[in-house]
Protein backbone atom coordinates (compact mmCIF):
# COMPACT_ATOMS: atom_id res chain seq x y z
CA UNK A 1 0.00 0.00 0.00
CA UNK A 2 1.35 3.48 -0.85
CA UNK A 3 2.84 4.99 2.04
CA UNK A 4 1.13 8.80 0.98
CA UNK A 5 -2.02 7.15 1.40
CA UNK A 6 -4.11 5.31 4.94
CA UNK A 7 -6.90 3.35 4.66
CA UNK A 8 -9.64 3.35 6.85
CA UNK A 9 -11.11 -0.29 7.47
CA UNK A 10 -14.38 -1.14 9.63
CA UNK A 11 -16.12 -4.97 9.47
CA UNK A 12 -19.34 -6.11 9.93
CA UNK A 13 -19.28 -9.91 11.11
CA UNK A 14 -22.26 -11.93 11.07
CA UNK A 15 -22.37 -15.11 13.40
CA UNK A 16 -24.77 -17.96 13.51
CA UNK A 17 -25.52 -18.85 17.16
CA UNK A 18 -25.05 -22.09 18.02
CA UNK A 19 -28.76 -22.86 18.96
CA UNK A 20 -30.73 -25.87 18.38
CA UNK A 21 -34.00 -23.80 16.80
CA UNK A 22 -34.67 -20.75 14.82
CA UNK A 23 -34.66 -16.95 16.60
CA UNK A 24 -38.70 -16.88 16.12
CA UNK A 25 -39.85 -20.52 15.77
CA UNK A 26 -39.61 -23.97 16.36
CA UNK A 27 -37.71 -24.85 13.26
CA UNK A 28 -34.69 -27.16 14.01
CA UNK A 29 -31.30 -25.56 12.76
CA UNK A 30 -29.06 -27.81 10.74
CA UNK A 31 -26.47 -26.94 8.35
CA UNK A 32 -26.12 -29.55 5.09
CA UNK A 33 -30.35 -31.09 5.90
CA UNK A 34 -32.40 -31.31 3.00
CA UNK A 35 -33.45 -27.57 1.18
CA UNK A 36 -36.40 -26.61 2.44
CA UNK A 37 -37.04 -29.37 5.01
CA UNK A 38 -36.51 -27.19 7.80
CA UNK A 39 -39.32 -24.90 7.70
CA UNK A 40 -42.71 -23.32 8.72
CA UNK A 41 -45.27 -20.64 8.59
CA UNK A 42 -43.41 -18.58 10.65
CA UNK A 43 -40.15 -18.62 8.79
CA UNK A 44 -41.79 -18.80 5.51
CA UNK A 45 -43.66 -15.52 6.36
CA UNK A 46 -47.44 -16.66 5.95
CA UNK A 47 -50.20 -14.55 7.08
CA UNK A 48 -51.00 -15.11 10.46
CA UNK A 49 -48.37 -16.36 11.65
CA UNK A 50 -46.34 -14.97 14.76
CA UNK A 51 -42.95 -15.19 16.06
CA UNK A 52 -41.83 -16.08 19.43
CA UNK A 53 -38.09 -15.09 21.01
CA UNK A 54 -35.33 -17.85 21.19
CA UNK A 55 -34.30 -17.35 24.71
CA UNK A 56 -31.22 -18.83 24.19
CA UNK A 57 -30.01 -16.98 21.15
CA UNK A 58 -30.33 -13.69 23.63
CA UNK A 59 -28.18 -15.59 25.89
CA UNK A 60 -25.70 -16.92 24.01
CA UNK A 61 -24.97 -13.38 22.33
CA UNK A 62 -25.28 -11.44 26.05
CA UNK A 63 -22.69 -13.76 26.66
CA UNK A 64 -20.52 -12.93 23.63
CA UNK A 65 -21.16 -9.66 24.65
CA UNK A 66 -19.71 -10.30 28.28
CA UNK A 67 -16.58 -12.07 26.67
CA UNK A 68 -15.83 -8.92 24.45
CA UNK A 69 -16.73 -6.20 27.30
CA UNK A 70 -19.40 -4.40 25.85
CA UNK A 71 -22.55 -2.64 28.09
CA UNK A 72 -25.66 -4.81 28.70
CA UNK A 73 -28.54 -2.05 28.54
CA UNK A 74 -31.34 -2.87 30.90
CA UNK A 75 -33.72 -3.17 27.76
CA UNK A 76 -33.35 -4.20 24.25
CA UNK A 77 -36.29 -4.38 21.47
CA UNK A 78 -36.34 -5.54 17.68
CA UNK A 79 -37.39 -3.82 14.79
CA UNK A 80 -38.30 -4.73 11.08
CA UNK A 81 -35.61 -3.75 8.28
CA UNK A 82 -38.12 -3.61 5.20
CA UNK A 83 -36.27 -4.88 2.00
CA UNK A 84 -37.31 -7.00 -0.38
CA UNK A 85 -35.35 -9.63 -1.84
CA UNK A 86 -36.38 -13.46 -2.95
CA UNK A 87 -34.64 -14.83 0.65
CA UNK A 88 -36.60 -12.65 2.80
CA UNK A 89 -40.08 -14.35 2.67
CA UNK A 90 -41.27 -11.52 4.74
CA UNK A 91 -40.02 -8.70 2.55
CA UNK A 92 -38.71 -7.59 5.82
CA UNK A 93 -35.84 -9.06 8.53
CA UNK A 94 -36.96 -8.60 12.53
CA UNK A 95 -33.43 -7.29 13.52
CA UNK A 96 -32.75 -4.49 16.33
CA UNK A 97 -31.99 -1.22 15.38
CA UNK A 98 -31.63 1.68 17.98
CA UNK A 99 -31.53 -0.68 21.16
CA UNK A 100 -28.88 -3.30 21.00
CA UNK A 101 -28.45 -6.31 23.12
CA UNK A 102 -24.69 -5.46 23.34
CA UNK A 103 -23.35 -2.16 22.92
CA UNK A 104 -19.15 -0.99 22.99
CA UNK A 105 -16.55 -3.68 23.53
CA UNK A 106 -13.86 -4.55 21.97
CA UNK A 107 -11.40 -7.34 20.33
CA UNK A 108 -7.53 -8.03 21.17
CA UNK A 109 -5.39 -8.92 18.13
CA UNK A 110 -2.76 -11.07 19.85
CA UNK A 111 0.62 -11.80 17.34
CA UNK A 112 -0.47 -15.13 16.14
CA UNK A 113 -3.78 -13.92 15.02
CA UNK A 114 -2.22 -12.22 12.49
CA UNK A 115 -0.88 -13.73 8.86
CA UNK A 116 2.14 -16.00 9.15
CA UNK A 117 4.15 -13.52 7.13
CA UNK A 118 3.76 -10.25 8.71
CA UNK A 119 3.81 -11.86 12.51
CA UNK A 120 7.39 -10.54 12.28
CA UNK A 121 6.14 -7.01 11.23
CA UNK A 122 2.82 -6.36 13.37
CA UNK A 123 2.42 -2.47 12.71
CA UNK A 124 0.65 -1.62 16.51
CA UNK A 125 1.16 -4.84 18.41
CA UNK A 126 -1.66 -5.40 21.36
CA UNK A 127 -4.25 -3.61 19.43
CA UNK A 128 -7.72 -3.73 20.43
CA UNK A 129 -10.29 -3.02 17.83
CA UNK A 130 -13.27 -1.16 19.53
CA UNK A 131 -16.90 -2.47 18.98
CA UNK A 132 -19.61 -0.17 17.81
CA UNK A 133 -22.37 -2.71 18.68
CA UNK A 134 -23.51 -6.23 18.81
CA UNK A 135 -27.13 -6.94 17.63
CA UNK A 136 -29.45 -9.71 17.03
CA UNK A 137 -31.62 -10.87 14.06
CA UNK A 138 -32.57 -13.62 12.21
CA UNK A 139 -30.58 -15.80 9.22
CA UNK A 140 -31.87 -14.83 5.58
CA UNK A 141 -32.78 -17.54 3.05
CA UNK A 142 -30.15 -19.54 0.78
CA UNK A 143 -30.60 -18.11 -2.79
CA UNK A 144 -28.72 -20.80 -5.36
CA UNK A 145 -28.17 -19.52 -9.54
CA UNK A 146 -28.03 -22.18 -11.67
CA UNK A 147 -26.90 -21.44 -15.10
CA UNK A 148 -30.26 -20.72 -16.45
CA UNK A 149 -32.70 -20.82 -13.16
CA UNK A 150 -32.39 -19.93 -9.55
CA UNK A 151 -33.52 -21.38 -6.27
CA UNK A 152 -34.29 -21.20 -2.59
CA UNK A 153 -33.42 -22.85 0.55
CA UNK A 154 -35.55 -21.67 3.44
CA UNK A 155 -33.64 -23.95 5.81
CA UNK A 156 -31.49 -20.86 6.86
CA UNK A 157 -34.11 -18.08 7.10
CA UNK A 158 -34.76 -17.23 10.56
CA UNK A 159 -31.35 -18.46 11.70
CA UNK A 160 -30.46 -16.53 15.14
CA UNK A 161 -27.68 -14.45 13.55
CA UNK A 162 -25.63 -11.76 15.47
CA UNK A 163 -23.92 -9.06 13.87
CA UNK A 164 -20.86 -7.69 15.57
CA UNK A 165 -19.89 -4.12 14.32
CA UNK A 166 -16.51 -2.84 14.62
CA UNK A 167 -15.83 0.82 14.98
CA UNK A 168 -13.61 1.68 11.85
CA UNK A 169 -10.13 1.58 13.88
CA UNK A 170 -8.56 -1.24 11.26
CA UNK A 171 -5.52 -0.04 9.23
CA UNK A 172 -4.36 -3.20 7.07
CA UNK A 173 -5.98 -5.93 5.24
CA UNK A 174 -3.42 -7.97 7.72
CA UNK A 175 -5.01 -6.13 11.35
CA UNK A 176 -8.65 -7.40 9.26
CA UNK A 177 -7.09 -10.72 8.85
CA UNK A 178 -6.34 -10.58 12.99
CA UNK A 179 -9.51 -9.64 13.88
CA UNK A 180 -11.37 -11.62 12.35
CA UNK A 181 -9.14 -14.71 13.44
CA UNK A 182 -9.81 -13.56 17.13
CA UNK A 183 -12.86 -12.91 17.06
CA UNK A 184 -13.45 -16.13 15.93
CA UNK A 185 -11.68 -18.07 18.26
CA UNK A 186 -13.62 -15.80 21.12
CA UNK A 187 -17.05 -17.27 20.07
CA UNK A 188 -15.77 -20.56 19.63
CA UNK A 189 -14.52 -20.55 22.56
CA UNK A 190 -17.81 -19.39 24.30
CA UNK A 191 -19.51 -22.10 22.38
CA UNK A 192 -21.96 -18.94 21.12
CA UNK A 193 -20.74 -19.72 17.43
CA UNK A 194 -19.56 -22.94 15.24
CA UNK A 195 -17.96 -19.45 12.94
CA UNK A 196 -17.28 -21.62 10.62
CA UNK A 197 -16.88 -19.60 7.20
CA UNK A 198 -17.15 -22.40 4.85
CA UNK A 199 -20.01 -23.57 6.00
CA UNK A 200 -21.64 -19.56 6.14
CA UNK A 201 -22.37 -19.81 9.52
CA UNK A 202 -19.66 -16.80 10.23
CA UNK A 203 -20.37 -13.98 7.39
CA UNK A 204 -18.08 -10.66 7.02
CA UNK A 205 -18.57 -7.47 4.86
CA UNK A 206 -15.89 -4.92 4.91
CA UNK A 207 -16.47 -1.15 4.47
CA UNK A 208 -13.08 0.44 3.14
CA UNK A 209 -12.14 3.89 2.12
CA UNK A 210 -8.84 5.51 2.11
CA UNK A 211 -7.70 9.53 2.29
CA UNK A 212 -4.24 10.94 2.04
CA UNK A 213 -2.29 11.13 4.96
CA UNK A 214 -3.03 13.79 7.02
CA UNK A 215 -6.36 14.44 5.38
CA UNK A 216 -8.36 14.37 8.98
CA UNK A 217 -11.80 13.47 7.03
CA UNK A 218 -11.90 9.99 5.93
CA UNK A 219 -12.83 8.95 2.04
CA UNK A 220 -15.82 7.55 0.34
CA UNK A 221 -16.90 4.45 1.97
CA UNK A 222 -16.87 1.70 -0.26
CA UNK A 223 -18.58 -2.20 0.88
CA UNK A 224 -17.32 -5.26 -0.09
CA UNK A 225 -19.49 -8.17 -0.63
CA UNK A 226 -19.17 -12.40 -0.77
CA UNK A 227 -16.46 -12.76 1.58
CA UNK A 228 -15.97 -16.35 3.10
CA UNK A 229 -12.42 -17.09 3.92
CA UNK A 230 -10.28 -14.89 6.38
CA UNK A 231 -7.91 -15.03 4.15
CA UNK A 232 -10.11 -13.84 1.35
CA UNK A 233 -11.23 -10.77 3.08
CA UNK A 234 -7.43 -10.34 2.91
CA UNK A 235 -6.85 -10.42 -0.73
CA UNK A 236 -10.02 -8.75 -1.31
CA UNK A 237 -8.71 -5.60 0.63
CA UNK A 238 -5.14 -5.38 -0.94
CA UNK A 239 -7.07 -5.04 -4.57
CA UNK A 240 -9.40 -2.50 -3.24
CA UNK A 241 -7.50 -0.17 -1.61
CA UNK A 242 -5.06 -0.40 -4.48
CA UNK A 243 -8.11 0.29 -6.85
CA UNK A 244 -9.04 3.12 -5.02
CA UNK A 245 -5.68 5.23 -4.47
CA UNK A 246 -5.20 4.79 -7.93
CA UNK A 247 -8.75 6.16 -8.75
CA UNK A 248 -8.26 9.13 -6.35
CA UNK A 249 -4.86 9.96 -6.54
CA UNK A 250 -5.89 10.53 -10.22
CA UNK A 251 -8.64 13.08 -8.70
CA UNK A 252 -11.68 10.86 -9.76
CA UNK A 253 -14.44 11.23 -7.28
CA UNK A 254 -15.82 8.03 -5.83
CA UNK A 255 -19.02 7.02 -5.45
CA UNK A 256 -20.55 4.66 -1.95
CA UNK A 257 -21.18 1.83 -3.28
CA UNK A 258 -21.39 -1.72 -2.53
CA UNK A 259 -18.95 -4.43 -4.82
CA UNK A 260 -18.66 -7.72 -4.98
CA UNK A 261 -15.17 -9.52 -4.32
CA UNK A 262 -14.42 -12.29 -6.90
CA UNK A 263 -11.63 -14.56 -5.45
CA UNK A 264 -10.97 -16.44 -8.80
CA UNK A 265 -10.37 -13.41 -10.56
CA UNK A 266 -8.96 -11.50 -7.41
CA UNK A 267 -10.85 -8.28 -8.19
CA UNK A 268 -13.88 -6.39 -7.15
CA UNK A 269 -17.53 -5.62 -9.29
CA UNK A 270 -20.17 -2.96 -9.18
CA UNK A 271 -23.31 -4.78 -7.13
CA UNK A 272 -25.11 -1.65 -6.33
CA UNK A 273 -25.21 2.04 -4.66
CA UNK A 274 -25.33 1.79 -1.12
CA UNK A 275 -28.53 2.32 0.76
CA UNK A 276 -28.69 3.82 3.43
CA UNK A 277 -30.14 3.26 6.51
CA UNK A 278 -33.40 5.04 6.52
CA UNK A 279 -34.50 3.26 2.74
CA UNK A 280 -34.83 0.46 5.36
CA UNK A 281 -37.78 2.52 7.22
CA UNK A 282 -36.77 0.21 10.37
CA UNK A 283 -39.78 0.56 12.86
CA UNK A 284 -40.38 -1.44 16.13
CA UNK A 285 -41.74 -5.04 15.68
CA UNK A 286 -45.11 -4.65 16.79
CA UNK A 287 -45.47 -8.52 17.54
CA UNK A 288 -42.49 -8.49 20.03
CA UNK A 289 -42.23 -6.81 23.25
CA UNK A 290 -38.68 -5.08 24.72
CA UNK A 291 -36.55 -6.90 26.66
CA UNK A 292 -35.21 -6.54 29.60
CA UNK A 293 -31.69 -7.70 29.75
CA UNK A 294 -31.27 -8.40 33.94
CA UNK A 295 -32.10 -12.39 34.21
CA UNK A 296 -30.52 -12.98 30.27
CA UNK A 297 -27.57 -10.77 31.65
CA UNK A 298 -27.22 -13.60 34.13
CA UNK A 299 -27.86 -16.49 32.66
CA UNK A 300 -25.04 -15.75 30.71
CA UNK A 301 -22.36 -15.23 33.41
CA UNK A 302 -23.13 -18.69 34.82
CA UNK A 303 -20.15 -20.99 32.95
CA UNK A 304 -18.38 -18.38 31.66
CA UNK A 305 -15.38 -19.84 29.95
CA UNK A 306 -11.09 -18.89 30.04
CA UNK A 307 -10.83 -16.27 27.19
CA UNK A 308 -7.93 -17.14 24.86
CA UNK A 309 -5.82 -14.49 26.36
CA UNK A 310 -5.87 -15.90 30.11
CA UNK A 311 -5.48 -18.97 28.81
CA UNK A 312 -2.31 -18.41 27.18
CA UNK A 313 -1.08 -16.91 29.79
CA UNK A 314 -1.76 -19.45 32.21
CA UNK A 315 -0.21 -21.86 29.98
CA UNK A 316 2.76 -19.90 30.16
CA UNK A 317 2.61 -19.30 34.07
CA UNK A 318 1.33 -23.38 34.94
CA UNK A 319 2.99 -25.27 32.36
CA UNK A 320 6.13 -23.18 31.84
CA UNK A 321 5.77 -23.32 27.71
CA UNK A 322 7.06 -20.18 25.52
CA UNK A 323 4.52 -17.14 24.95
CA UNK A 324 4.90 -18.64 20.75
CA UNK A 325 4.20 -22.33 22.30
CA UNK A 326 1.31 -21.28 24.49
CA UNK A 327 -0.19 -19.26 21.80
CA UNK A 328 -0.28 -22.04 18.79
CA UNK A 329 -2.05 -24.01 21.79
CA UNK A 330 -4.67 -21.50 23.22
CA UNK A 331 -5.00 -20.39 19.40
CA UNK A 332 -7.44 -23.47 18.66
CA UNK A 333 -9.91 -24.48 21.77
CA UNK A 334 -9.94 -28.45 20.79
CA UNK A 335 -5.58 -27.82 20.92
CA UNK A 336 -5.10 -26.82 23.74
CA UNK A 337 -8.35 -29.15 25.70
CA UNK A 338 -5.96 -31.85 24.34
CA UNK A 339 -2.75 -30.20 25.60
CA UNK A 340 -4.01 -29.96 29.15
CA UNK A 341 -5.52 -33.48 28.78
CA UNK A 342 -1.88 -34.78 27.36
CA UNK A 343 0.08 -32.95 30.18
CA UNK A 344 -1.78 -34.05 33.37
CA UNK A 345 1.02 -35.73 35.51
CA UNK A 346 3.87 -34.92 32.86
CA UNK A 347 7.15 -33.56 35.33
CA UNK A 348 7.85 -31.55 31.92
CA UNK A 349 4.65 -30.47 29.93
CA UNK A 350 6.95 -28.68 27.85
CA UNK A 351 8.24 -31.91 26.46
CA UNK A 352 4.63 -32.40 25.81
CA UNK A 353 3.96 -29.32 24.15
CA UNK A 354 6.80 -29.87 21.78
CA UNK A 355 5.73 -33.15 20.43
CA UNK A 356 1.87 -31.90 19.84
CA UNK A 357 3.50 -28.81 17.91
CA UNK A 358 6.55 -29.87 16.18
CA UNK A 359 5.20 -33.95 15.30
CA UNK A 360 1.48 -34.54 16.28
CA UNK A 361 0.55 -31.32 14.02
CA UNK A 362 2.87 -32.14 11.00
CA UNK A 363 1.57 -35.65 11.34
CA UNK A 364 -1.89 -34.88 11.08
CA UNK A 365 -1.09 -31.85 8.63
CA UNK A 366 1.00 -34.61 6.48
CA UNK A 367 -2.40 -37.11 6.86
CA UNK A 368 -5.20 -34.39 6.15
CA UNK A 369 -7.01 -35.08 9.18
CA UNK A 370 -8.54 -33.32 11.44
CA UNK A 371 -7.35 -33.07 15.61
CA UNK A 372 -11.34 -34.46 15.97
CA UNK A 373 -9.90 -37.39 13.76
CA UNK A 374 -6.35 -37.61 15.56
CA UNK A 375 -5.92 -41.73 16.32
CA UNK A 376 -3.38 -40.86 19.31
CA UNK A 377 -5.50 -40.36 22.46
CA UNK A 378 -4.21 -37.22 24.30
CA UNK A 379 -2.63 -38.86 26.98
CA UNK A 380 -0.78 -40.92 25.48
CA UNK A 381 1.53 -38.35 24.07
CA UNK A 382 1.93 -37.67 28.53
CA UNK A 383 2.86 -41.38 28.20
CA UNK A 384 5.10 -40.98 25.49
CA UNK A 385 7.06 -37.85 26.98
CA UNK A 386 7.11 -39.79 30.51
CA UNK A 387 8.65 -43.02 29.09
CA UNK A 388 11.60 -40.90 26.82
CA UNK A 389 12.26 -38.60 30.26
CA UNK A 390 12.66 -41.77 32.42
CA UNK A 391 15.14 -43.54 30.35
CA UNK A 392 12.79 -46.27 29.11
CA UNK A 393 13.41 -45.38 25.70
CA UNK A 394 15.85 -43.00 23.61
CA UNK A 395 14.41 -39.62 22.20
CA UNK A 396 14.97 -41.83 18.84
CA UNK A 397 13.06 -44.65 19.75
CA UNK A 398 10.13 -42.27 20.83
CA UNK A 399 10.09 -40.81 17.38
CA UNK A 400 9.21 -44.76 16.02
CA UNK A 401 6.92 -45.36 18.97
CA UNK A 402 5.06 -42.27 17.86
CA UNK A 403 4.94 -42.81 14.16
CA UNK A 404 3.46 -46.58 15.22
CA UNK A 405 0.75 -44.98 17.49
CA UNK A 406 -0.50 -42.36 14.79
CA UNK A 407 -0.93 -46.02 12.38
CA UNK A 408 -2.21 -48.22 15.59
CA UNK A 409 -3.77 -45.80 17.75
CA UNK A 410 -2.12 -48.18 20.72
CA UNK A 411 -0.65 -46.84 23.75
CA UNK A 412 3.18 -46.05 23.89
CA UNK A 413 3.80 -48.75 26.72
CA UNK A 414 2.14 -51.59 24.50
CA UNK A 415 4.39 -50.41 21.42
CA UNK A 416 7.20 -50.75 23.16
CA UNK A 417 6.63 -54.28 24.92
CA UNK A 418 5.60 -55.62 21.31
CA UNK A 419 8.39 -54.21 19.38
CA UNK A 420 11.40 -54.99 22.20
CA UNK A 421 12.24 -51.36 22.36
CA UNK A 422 12.95 -51.13 26.16
CA UNK A 423 15.94 -48.93 26.65
CA UNK A 424 18.94 -51.33 28.42
CA UNK A 425 19.81 -49.00 31.32
CA UNK A 426 21.67 -52.05 33.32
CA UNK A 427 24.92 -50.36 33.74
CA UNK A 428 26.51 -54.42 34.22
CA UNK A 429 24.75 -55.13 30.49
CA UNK A 430 26.42 -52.08 29.45
CA UNK A 431 29.76 -52.14 30.68
CA UNK A 432 30.12 -54.98 28.99
CA UNK A 433 28.92 -53.59 25.76
CA UNK A 434 31.29 -50.44 26.52
CA UNK A 435 34.77 -53.43 27.53
CA UNK A 436 33.89 -54.82 23.93
CA UNK A 437 33.89 -51.61 21.83
CA UNK A 438 37.32 -49.80 23.97
CA UNK A 439 39.11 -52.66 22.81
CA UNK A 440 37.83 -52.88 19.42
CA UNK A 441 38.48 -49.50 19.18
CA UNK A 442 42.28 -48.65 20.47
CA UNK A 443 42.92 -45.98 18.10
CA UNK A 444 39.88 -43.81 18.88
CA UNK A 445 40.54 -44.63 22.43
CA UNK A 446 43.84 -43.37 21.79
CA UNK A 447 42.40 -39.77 20.27
CA UNK A 448 39.87 -39.53 23.54
CA UNK A 449 43.09 -39.78 25.81
CA UNK A 450 44.71 -36.82 23.94
CA UNK A 451 42.18 -34.69 23.88
CA UNK A 452 39.76 -35.58 21.00
CA UNK A 453 36.68 -35.28 23.16
CA UNK A 454 34.39 -36.29 19.15
CA UNK A 455 36.14 -39.83 19.72
CA UNK A 456 33.91 -40.50 22.66
CA UNK A 457 30.70 -39.51 20.57
CA UNK A 458 32.01 -42.25 17.79
CA UNK A 459 32.81 -45.17 20.85
CA UNK A 460 29.32 -44.48 22.07
CA UNK A 461 27.88 -44.60 18.33
CA UNK A 462 29.56 -48.15 18.37
CA UNK A 463 28.28 -49.29 21.71
CA UNK A 464 24.49 -48.47 20.31
CA UNK A 465 25.15 -50.20 17.39
CA UNK A 466 26.10 -53.01 19.29
CA UNK A 467 23.18 -52.92 21.52
CA UNK A 468 21.39 -52.63 19.01
CA UNK A 469 19.97 -49.00 19.40
CA UNK A 470 18.48 -50.13 23.13
CA UNK A 471 21.65 -48.71 24.67
CA UNK A 472 20.62 -45.60 27.22
CA UNK A 473 23.04 -43.13 25.33
CA UNK A 474 23.30 -40.94 28.59
CA UNK A 475 24.43 -44.15 30.50
CA UNK A 476 26.89 -45.17 27.85
CA UNK A 477 28.23 -41.54 28.17
CA UNK A 478 28.83 -41.80 31.66
CA UNK A 479 29.98 -45.44 31.93
CA UNK A 480 32.82 -45.17 29.03
CA UNK A 481 34.24 -41.81 30.02
CA UNK A 482 34.63 -43.30 33.54
CA UNK A 483 36.75 -46.16 32.17
CA UNK A 484 38.43 -43.91 30.10
CA UNK A 485 39.64 -41.47 32.25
Amino acid sequence: MSTEYVATIGLEVHAQLKTKSKMFCGCKVEYGAEPNTHTCPTCLGLPGALPVMNGEALRLTARAGLMLGCNIPEVCKFDRKNYYYPDMPKNYQISQYDQPLCLGGGVPLHDTAYPKDAQKSIATPGKVIRLTRIHLEEDVAKSFHLESTSGIDFNRAGTPLMEIVSEADIASPEEAFAYLTALRQILVYGEISDADMEKGQMRCDVNVSVRPVGQKEYGTKIELKNLNTVSGVRRALAFEIERQIELVSKGVKLDQETRRWDDDRGETTLMRIKESAHDYRYFPDPDLLPVRTAKILEAAKDGMPELPQAKRERFVTQYEVSPYDAAVLADDKALADYFEEAAKGSTKPKSVANWIINDLLSALSAASLDLSECPIKASYIGELTTLIEGGTISGRQGKEVFAEMMTSAKAPAVIVEEKGLKQVSDTGALETFCDEVITANPNSVADYKSGKEAALNFLKGQVMKLSKGKANPAVVGEILAKKLA
